[in-house]
């Protein structure tokens, strides 16, 4: 499996050269790039194919691979949305991912696909996030990029097997899992949703947490909190998963840059089972 880290693991506006450079110092094989409003470091609505293109040479040169792309957008602008014109514009937001990850030759983009609230009912957001995703899928198999549902704390797909299935709905190998293995951990096992989506798992993100504090805050360095990392590799080794685990965690307070370098070791540690603080 590959190392990877997601650009939102580096303080807000560090300059792509300087997100590449430190990633690769500190033994990651590639970057997970997120899509951002107009004004944002690296992509944004506004950038071209071409811009997009001249961002993977950089990566190139710094022997960085980019293999998915993120986006907190679809926060604001939810797929799920009882109004047509905030779901037209979270489709917007997946089209311009799928154009651009396309355009670096990357495989996968990362879609929250709605949330559930006081004015989104669950059955709603279910229904209104499928036919949205499915008026995209066209481009999707047009451009062959695949879409990955993610699971979050978005008081929707509560379990695996309901996730196995709204994925399922689609009929389209385009569509796939985008599983989270720090978000299962509060209500599930990672091991046992890893087990049941299975070949449906395009890409993982990778974080850890503690459920004594079982709340926002609970989230944590990995090997730092209470998943069962063992359990976890051996579910991934199950199914035949062989491409990337992404950290998606936030810089250090101090010394923020520290948190990538130690996260790469972190994630030695997980593929290759070696105890923490043992080294070859």
């Amino acid at each position: 499996m590959l190392k990877a880290m997601n650009q939102w693991g580096f303080p807000d506006g560090t300059p792509l050269e300087k997100v590449f450079a430190v990633s690769k110092e500190a033994g990651f094989d590639a970057v997970e790039l997120n899509l951002y409003p107009v004004g944002g470091t690296g992509l944004t609505m506004e950038t071209t194919a071409a811009e997009a293109e001249e961002i993977g040479l950089l990566a190139q040169r710094h022997g960085i691979r980019l293999l998915s792309l993120s986006t907190g957008m679809l926060w604001e602008s939810p797929l799920s949305a009882g109004d047509a014109s905030v779901r037209q514009e979270g489709a917007r937001i997946v089209a311009k991912q799928l154009e651009l990850a396309a355009a670096l030759g990357m495989d996968t983009i990362l879609v929250v696909p709605g949330s559930v609230d006081d004015n989104t009912s669950y059955d709603d957001c279910y229904r209104n996030s499928q036919e949205e995703i499915g008026k995209l899928l066209p481009l999707a198999e047009k451009l062959g990029v695949s879409i990955g549902i993610e699971n979050v704390w978005n008081k929707f797909l509560l379990s695996p097997l309901e996730m196995a299935r709204y994925i399922d709905e689609f009929q389209s190998p385009r569509v796939g899992a985008y599983f989270d293995v720090g978000n299962v951990l509060q209500f599930g096992y990672p091991e046992q949703w890893i087990r049941i989506l299975g070949p449906r798992i395009r890409k993982v993100h990778v974080k850890d947490f503690s459920r004594a504090v079982g709340n926002i805050n609970g989230f944590v360095p990995l090997l730092s909190g209470d998943v069962n990392w063992t359990a976890v590799r051996a579910a991934l080794q199950d199914i035949g998963y062989d491409d990337v685990l992404t950290a998606e965690l936030t810089a250090y307070e101090h010394a923020p840059l520290q948190m990538i370098f130690d996260t790469a070791r972190h994630l030695d540690c997980i593929i290759e089972q070696m105890p923490a603080g043992v080294t070859e």
